[in-house]
């Protein structure tokens, strides 16, 4: 067993004897309170103020996005920990596969190249395509895939903040590009995990599980490997570890995969949850942003509840947009998707760096009221109350755990 390996599983193996007690460790942290500080005067200030000095309990609206990669790098023991400590109920596994067809945690097949040190080892020759330098107006550019490596080669990459610099000259320099509201104080020594890995340690923890079988960089089959194997391994994996059904939410931006469960797995199907990237903008009443209608997406709200999908996550901004008055409203599409009876899960909260000058793409219905960072609970808030969200992911889930604590959620 090498290292690493050893590494994972001691972290693993502490953060299950700590389970019990994992309840005693709970911690907002100071960012609650700062965001509420933020905050335009009003009830929903007075309220989330009235709620400062509560006790951090654990809730499953609050669910970690890749762990907690606001501040630590992504899919790690360290940055899932640190989830669970801030009360995220649910944890993420973005799950991919190795050459050697093994599950792994990895937002993308494709992205080792900024999430990993990988150009600046040997295994960077392997990639699909090796680091380039930057050169005049060429920009620096890898790619480097799971697909490319055996599980072996990729528990020996140390893992990073996702990021790059295209302006690098050296793999060295390439390695950097971390955005300014994130830090790199956490990335030594943070270990990746398999999937299965990420089972215990999630159990451990005391959480529960939402895996996202992410669309594979590589023609499938993949040696033999269908889509079809690769949805059905990932299933596997809980059963084999002993894990309800009822204890995960299995993702994909793939209709297909939500159907192969829903058919194959209907225990676990039951809780599939569809991720809607159906993204299109049209100008609505008052020539304000409106999320598109949602009757004319294909298919629509109605025709996927018939099809068996029960849960369905689109990103923050499409389900909401603002009224005549300026004012966060329900958009057309949360109205359809609440009228078909579907549940609602929505990304990605804490994913945007400061908010004063808009948001960007998580806030784009609703930038022009979009001007402090306060207005991340105004947000949440109309999410949970109005359009009757049923969990959020976010990348510091502190801010999400406090504002269900606060509610009773």
């Amino acid at each position: 067993m090498t290292p690493r390996c050893l590494t994972a599983l001691a972290l693993i193996l502490t953060a299950t004897a700590t389970t019990a007690t994992a309840q005693e460790y709970l911690s907002y942290g100071p960012r609650p309170a700062y965001l509420v500080g933020q905050m335009t005067d009003g009830p929903l200030k007075d309220q989330l103020t009235q709620c400062l000095g509560q006790t951090p309990s654990r809730s499953d609206f609050s669910i970690g996005h890749r762990g907690a990669p606001l501040m630590l790098p992504e899919h790690t023991v360290e940055s899932n920990v640190a989830a669970a400590q801030m009360g995220a109920g649910i944890l993420e596994c973005d799950v991919t596969f190795t050459a050697d067809l093994e599950l792994v945690c990895r937002h993308a097949q494709n992205d080792l190249h900024t999430t990993t040190n990988i150009v600046a080892t040997d295994l960077g020759e392997k990639c699909t395509v090796p680091f380039t330098a930057a050169s005049g107006d060429t920009p620096a550019s890898a790619e480097c895939r799971t697909s490319d490596l055996t599980l072996e080669e990729f528990r020996s990459l140390s893992a990073k903040m996702d990021a790059s610099d295209n302006t690098a000259t050296t793999t060295e320099g390439y390695l950097g590009g971390t955005a300014s509201f994130r830090t790199d104080l956490y990335t030594h020594s943070a270990t990746s995990m398999t999937h299965a890995e990420s089972i215990e340690l999630f159990r451990g923890l005391g959480a529960k599980f939402t895996p996202e079988l992410k669309s594979p960089s590589v023609e499938m089959p993949f040696n033999g490997f269908t889509q079809a194997d690769y949805a059905q391994k990932m299933i596997d994996e809980y059963k084999a570890a002993g894990i309800p059904a009822s204890d995960v939410w299995a993702q994909s931006f793939d209709l297909q995969d939500v159907l192969y469960w829903i058919e194959n797995e209907p225990e676990f199907g039951a809780q599939a949850v569809y991720l809607d990237d159906r993204y299109e903008l049209e100008e609505g009443d008052g020539g304000l942003l409106d999320p598109m209608d949602a009757a004319t997406f294909q298919p629509s709200m109605q025709e996927l509840a018939d099809m068996g999908v029960q849960y369905i996550a689109p990103p923050l901004w499409l389900l909401v947009t603002l009224d005549a008055d300026g004012e966060m409203v329900p958009s057309v599409y949360a109205d359809e998707a609440t009228a078909a009876g579907l549940n609602i899960i929505t990304w990605t909260l804490e994913r945007s760096g400061p908010l004063n000058t808009g948001g960007g793409w998580y806030f784009q219905s609703v930038a022009e009221a979009t001007d402090n960072d306060g207005v991340t609970y105004e947000l949440l808030d109309v999410l949970a109350q109005d359009v009757g969200v049923v969990g959020v992911f976010s990348d510091w889930p502190a801010t999400t755990t406090f504002y269900a604590n606060c509610m009773g959620l």
